[in-house]
């Protein structure tokens, strides 16, 4: 259930950062925001590809406790992501008010949220022997 968690709320972000683009996500982060639509469109895709080769290179480390670090924090990251949309949800040039949108953005940090419950369970029952 926990990796099952993991790789959908993974699977949900990703397909958010395709919804964002209709969506215009750049338009309401601080250090893109202030550019031409053109040049911020062209920077938010690409400054995705690095972060996404980091992400996935972490969670996916042969080294146990390298990939088991960059799950939570990728998990933390989730969460944190959904509620960064609730605080932009009242910038002017925010778009995203479809329910795919909603979906994809609450799923993925439901899916986070579901990640690192079950993982302080697991310490919890690791420890108490």
């Amino acid at each position: 259930m926990k990796s099952t968690a993991f790789y959908l709320g993974l699977a949900l972000l990703f397909t958010h950062e395709l919804d964002a683009m209709p969506n215009h996500e750049w338009r309401v982060l601080p250090l893109v925001r202030s550019l031409t639509d053109s040049v911020g469109e062209l920077t938010f895709v690409v400054a995705h590809i690095p972060i996404f080769v980091i992400v996935i290179a972490c969670i996916a480390s042969l080294n146990l406790k390298t990939r088991s670090m960059w799950r939570d924090i990728a998990s933390w990251f989730l969460v944190a992501h959904a509620l960064s949309h609730i605080a932009f949800s009242r910038h002017a040039a925010y778009e995203f008010d479809s329910l795919l949108s909603t979906v994809l953005i609450y799923g993925a940090g439901l899916c986070g949220t579901l990640y690192l419950v079950v993982r302080l369970i697991e310490k919890k029952s690791v420890e108490s022997g």
